[in-house]
């Protein structure tokens, strides 16, 4: 049997770099001892077999069905196949996932599949591990589209952004999206895709280099409705850690009554920095470590808004029991990037540096934040 698992998506809009990503990764995960196993991309796998929307009865909700079938076919065919790999570390790089088919229907029609497969919308999405999202470049660098180097490819410009940002919308409230925009050249951008992936694998350390606000309390509605956010409900329990240096948690995630759980583990780098290791754990496990539960802390409840504004990933988090203040996070893989808040947030303070407002410290006292 391998000896850990991995299943990442790779996806984005039309001509965002996903081939010479996908070849990248190949070759750069392999030469650091993975086995890596690349799922084509669904869509144009049946497009290239000769398969029209349009012929006879065959509708584009058909051809969307058919996507989820192959993709959740391929995908178990592959995971049964690293099974079988003695002693590996397997990743199993998806070019897009089950998730992607949100961005080509209606929410109901989304829903209606989901049903027919009997699947969670919530275990579906947080099912891959991570997901990497390369913008198009008809978003930013529209001299460089072009719709030659793939024969399903079909879209003009407009259309290439317009269904950027409904793919990006479907993934959003993953717990780890990263978007690899068009803030620099291609090779750069390629090279920005790959610091992500090693930074998420923990190639050679995974750090954490994240930025933290205390903000005025915002508009839950508009969250939802101007910036698409997508909001979780977390419940957070700090266990009993083996050093000073080190926090270890679990967290219950999701929505609408579905949930996904998480053990996770930061060990103190610097101010700045921690390394982290996150596994996705099943219930009963979590359910099993609530036990070495550390009952100094207080269990934290709340409820995260995701969001993407200007090709970054914002985490918002709400708490019941404060009133008028909220916390706001963006991870970062360069420390320097410049951060782009939106005019509607009111930032208070950075608060990064200040220990009092991690979730462990506000487990412990609540009114850190009451009191700011």
């Amino acid at each position: 049997m391998y000896k850990s698992l991995t299943k990442i998506v790779l996806t984005g809009g039309p001509c965002g770099g996903k081939t010479s990503g996908l070849a990248r990764i190949s070759r750069e995960l392999a030469d650091k001892g993975y086995k890596v196993i690349v799922i084509p991309e669904a869509a144009t796998a049946i497009k290239s077999a000769g398969i029209k929307i349009g012929e006879g009865e065959f509708d584009a909700y058909n051809f969307e069905e058919m996507i989820v079938k192959m993709q959740l076919f391929n995908e178990e065919m592959y995971k049964d196949y690293a099974q079988l790999l003695l002693s590996k570390d397997v990743i199993i790089v998806c070019d897009r996932g089950v998730t992607d088919v949100k961005a080509y229907v209606s929410e109901k029609q989304y829903k209606d599949l989901l049903e027919f497969f009997a699947l969670n919308e919530v275990e579906v999405r947080d099912s891959y591990s991570a997901v990497f999202h390369l913008k198009t470049v008809a978003d930013g660098k529209e001299e460089f589209y072009t719709c030659d180097n793939n024969m399903a490819r079909e879209d003009t410009p407009e259309e290439a952004r317009q269904q950027d940002l409904r793919t990006l919308n479907a993934w959003t409230g993953h717990p780890h999206l990263r978007v690899i925009d068009n803030s620099t050249g291609f090779d750069e951008k390629i090279d920005r895709l790959m610091a992500e992936i090693y930074s998420f694998l923990g190639l050679p350390i995974p750090i954490e280099n994240e930025r933290k606000y205390l903000i005025n309390m915002p508009s839950a509605e508009q969250l939802l409705s101007k910036y698409k956010a997508v909001k979780s409900e977390i419940i957070q329990v700090y266990l009993i850690p083996q050093n000073e240096n080190e926090e270890v948690r679990i967290r219950q995630r999701g929505q609408d009554g579905a949930y996904s759980y998480y053990l996770t583990k930061k060990i103190k780098k610097d101010d700045m920095s921690r390394y982290e290791i996150e596994e996705k754990i099943s219930k009963e496990e979590y359910l099993g470590l609530l036990m070495n539960a550390d009952t100094s802390k207080s269990i934290i409840r709340k409820n995260r808004y995701c969001f993407i504004y200007e090709n970054q990933y914002f985490e918002l988090d709400i708490y019941p029991f404060c009133k008028d203040k909220a916390i706001l996070e963006i991870e970062l893989t360069d420390e320097n990037s410049e951060i782009s808040i939106p005019a509607d947030i009111c930032v208070i303070k950075e608060v990064t540096n200040d220990d009092r407002f991690k979730n462990a410290s506000i487990a412990e006292n609540r009114e850190i934040l009451t009191d700011n």
